[in-house]
């Protein structure tokens, strides 16, 4: 947190207005996953900015450590982390109660897990959110429930030959809230586990705002990325774990290994600044009036490339950011099934649009890819290259 926020006045704080020009009154909220990669973003932003008071909820707290253990003075009875696991902790209602809005953050939200850890994620995504959703229901709270571009599943355009000129027109490929369908995989491709768990607790919140009067918003993320994202393999996270495609393309960066493209790395997706989908979050927290009962796409279509492209990017940038020259073949090709196994399946686009969430809370994302990896990629190198180095020295002695 940088000495002008945390030196900002109370006062100047409360003179927040919304987006009709109402003081914003403070708030209580509880967050569930507050100590994940967007939540140690969104603690700093409301602390930084607003009086909002946090009930930070999560199994682990690194990311938040420098806010909660101890929290700093200036921040004294404004953030306190809940260490529990939402599964099984008879805490939660209490504190669902004693919030006035609850952002429910938590979920196993990594493509390697989808295929392999089915059952989990399925259960992360859908059961363990069941009690949130009665919860908020039940006593009356508002819910702002994050869910995922995946529920979109692959575009209409895909069904269409390669070659179609239909492929390259919006409407086939560009996905809205009110209007695109969801389309999944078959059965046994175990991808779709993620995006079916997502998709029916949305129907579920949505059923809950219908028939119980739940006020909700609904967040659906396109590829939010920057600092704190996902974890180094062997440094922050399992050995052998698979994180989402930029720390992947990270991990081998700093060990200066080929960037591994899955079926060629031809998937298109987009990418926003976790800072510019925070700003977003936070006109939803406290412009209720504006986005209860609104599904929201949160991405930035300016920030298309393929997958391919996306590690051609990343290798330039890091070889600025490291002073290292690239590898002689900084990437290399593989097959889907050698890198997520048997039952992988994928979308083809992800291209959110944003007439919605611009219309009702004005906003739109302002940071170019290139910017975005720059920042990122520089955190990743400052955080992480010591570590990897001594994490490959111990590895290689041991074997």
């Amino acid at each position: 947190m940088s000495s002008s926020s945390s030196s900002r006045s109370p006062a100047a704080a409360a003179a927040r207005l919304d987006l009709d020009g109402n003081p914003i009154a403070p708030l209580t909220i509880c967050m569930i996953g507050a100590g994940g990669f967007i939540g140690s973003h969104l603690c700093e932003k409301l602390m930084a900015e607003t009086r909002h008071v946090v009930l930070a909820v999560d199994v682990y707290c690194d990311k938040i450590r420098h806010l909660v253990d101890p929290a700093p003075p200036h921040l004294s009875g404004r953030i306190s982390f809940h260490r529990l696991n939402i599964k099984n902790d008879s805490r939660l209602e209490g504190l669902i109660k004693m919030a006035d809005l609850t952002i429910n953050l938590a979920a196993i939200c990594t493509p390697a897990d989808y295929n392999t850890r089915p059952l989990d994620t399925i259960y992360s995504n859908f059961i363990d959110a069941l009690p949130v959703v009665k919860y908020c229901s039940e006593n009356s709270k508002r819910l702002i429930h994050f869910s995922t571009c995946e529920v979109y599943g692959k575009t209409i355009g895909s069904f269409l030959p390669k070659d179609h000129p239909l492929r390259k027109e919006p409407e086939f490929y560009v996905l809205k809230e009110d209007e695109s369908p969801c389309i999944f995989g078959p059965i046994m491709k175990q991808r779709w586990s993620y995006a079916c768990a997502k998709q029916l607790i949305e129907r579920l919140i949505f059923a809950e705002g219908a028939e119980n009067g739940l006020e909700f918003t609904i967040v659906r993320p396109f590829n939010w990325i920057g600092p704190r994202m996902d974890f180094i393999p062997g440094v922050d996270g399992p050995s052998e774990g698979v994180p989402r495609v930029l720390a992947c393309f990270s991990n081998n960066l700093l060990r200066r290994e080929p960037l591994k493209l899955v079926d060629g790395g031809q998937s298109q997706r987009t990418f926003v600044y976790i800072k510019d989908a925070i700003e977003a979050v936070v006109l939803m927290i406290e412009n209720p009036a504006r986005a209860n009962g609104h599904i929201f796409n949160v991405g930035n279509p300016d920030n298309e490339v393929t997958v391919r492209e996306l590690a051609q990017m990343m290798t330039e940038v890091y070889a600025n950011v490291s002073g290292e020259a690239p590898l002689d073949e900084p990437m290399i090709d593989v097959s889907s099934s050698q890198f997520y196994g048997e039952g992988y399946d994928d979308s083809d686009k992800r291209i959110p649009d944003m007439s919605i969430i611009n219309k009702q809370l004005g906003w739109n994302p302002k940071t170019p890819l290139k910017d975005l990896l720059e920042t990122t990629l520089t955190y990743q190198h400052k955080t992480y290259k010591e570590a990897v180095k001594r994490q490959m020295s111990q590895a290689s002695a041991t074997s």
